[in-house]
């Protein structure tokens, strides 16, 4: 039987929203395992991910996107645009918040309206995902719902916490209900059309993410050079540079006696190795590219 032929629920849903939303901890909960990165810093995410949930009922799509925000940056306006068109050739959009950002009132009216300049954009149905609630006094929830209600004409507002998972499956009946009949895009055996390679280097650019200072992160890039398997003894063998944008960073990354690049180079191993099911050796660098998220040309070796 061609699988690809039979109609089930399916659908592409794009998840949208403001840096540090959540937007990539509640595809990792859809799915059942980590696909993209997650770390505190907002703005981790870069390029667009897909996940996909498979059923013998439906297939669903979803597209982690960059968070949405006002830059002149290159880097930054190619993350947005890489949101955005994102929102167009969907069947449903998900908008995250975190509601636990507490907001002046000044700071909430700019916020609004650059949520509503972003919601305009789209021409499909959207759900709004008040993501967080763990973070906040259930109190505030309702109220929450109510103001956020008023912002675009939702097909529904959803109070969840990605983290814990509290709200997302009531979350996920809805998407399943607003999406159409329909082929299913990829084989049921697939969580993301990604690459191992391209996996393997969101996943060391985490752990600079994690391992290093406040703005260090925001400098860095990771270019796989090489991904090879011995088929002898299975073993995977990655080489892998960390790009930043300055000598002084380059220091900063290796750390002293080279303890730093070493820590990023074991906890990148360790998930490294769960991700593929296999003994990894993984050999770092860093190199120094001045104002590479200036560059156009290495932007788009990056698949931004």
């Amino acid at each position: 039987m061609d699988l690809f032929a039979k109609p089930v629920t399916s659908g592409l849903v794009a998840i949208v929203g403001l840096p540090n939303a959540g937007k990539s901890t509640l595809l990792n909960y859809l799915l059942g395992q980590k696909i993209s990165i997650v770390t505190p810093k907002p703005q981790t995410t870069r390029n667009r991910i897909v996940g996909i949930v498979n059923d013998e009922k439906y297939q669903v799509v979803f597209v982690d996107t960059p968070g949405l925000h006002k830059s002149s940056d290159p880097l930054n306006i190619e993350m947005v645009k890489v949101a955005m068109d994102s929102l167009t050739d969907v069947d449903l959009v998900l908008f995250m918040v975190d509601v636990s950002l507490p907001l002046p009132p000044k700071v909430q009216d700019k916020k609004e309206q650059e949520i509503k300049g972003y919601l305009e954009q789209v021409k499909c149905p959207a759900i709004m995902v008040l993501n967080k609630i763990d973070l906040i006094d259930k109190r505030k929830i309702l109220p929450l719902i109510d103001a956020y209600s008023n912002l675009f004409p939702f097909k529904a507002v959803f109070p969840a916490s990605a983290l814990d998972g509290d709200g997302v499956d009531i979350l996920f009946k809805e998407i399943l209900e607003l999406l159409p009949q329909g082929p299913r895009y990829f084989p049921e055996d697939i969580p993301t059309d990604a690459s191992e390679r391209f996996l393997c280097g969101e996943i060391v650019r985490e752990k600079v993410f994690l391992l290093t200072g406040q703005e260090i992160p925001y400098s860095t890039a990771i270019q796989v050079e090489s991904f090879k398997e011995d088929s002898n003894t299975k073993m995977v063998t990655i080489h892998a540079s960390i790009v930043v944008d300055k000598k002084s960073q380059k220091g900063i990354v290796i750390g002293k006696g080279g303890k730093k690049l070493k820590s990023i180079g074991i906890a990148a191993r360790r998930d490294i190795e769960k991700l593929l099911g296999t003994k990894v050796l993984l050999k770092l660098w860093v190199k120094v590219k001045k104002n590479w998220a200036q560059d156009e040309n290495f932007l788009k070796e990056l698949g931004l």
